[in-house]
């Protein structure tokens, strides 16, 4: 074997190597490897409050919950109803989440 020919097989093997380690970020980044898994919780949307701290809207069985969220807390905000499955939002999820907030808000 002569130096070219070893020089193309370790250019090969990186670029394969590389090849498969972009391929698992793609996946991962894309979320193939989550499955509809009964029971399971869906973050809906979110809104930053700043640099450490934002709102959830998660939607688990049969209820949405507003959570806050801290680098060192999770907190209860409030609950809301399970949303109609029939009907589609009409707005971007930013503005929806902001819209079912103020509606929650306003209830209470």
């Amino acid at each position: 074997m002569t130096e070219a020919d070893t020089l193309r097989l370790i250019v090969s093997l990186v670029f394969v190597i590389v090849l498969i380690l972009a391929g698992m970020w793609a996946v991962r980044r894309a979320g193939w490897l989550r499955g509809a898994q009964p029971g399971a919780f869906k973050v809906v949307s979110t809104q930053s409050l700043g640099a450490r701290a934002y709102l959830a809207m998660v939607e688990v069985e049969d209820a949405r919950l507003v959570l806050g969220v801290t680098a060192n807390h999770i907190s209860l905000l409030h609950t809301l109803p399970p949303a109609d499955p029939a009907a589609k939002p009409a707005e971007p999820a930013a503005q929806g989440f902001a819209a079912a907030l103020g509606r929650a808000v306003k209830r209470h």
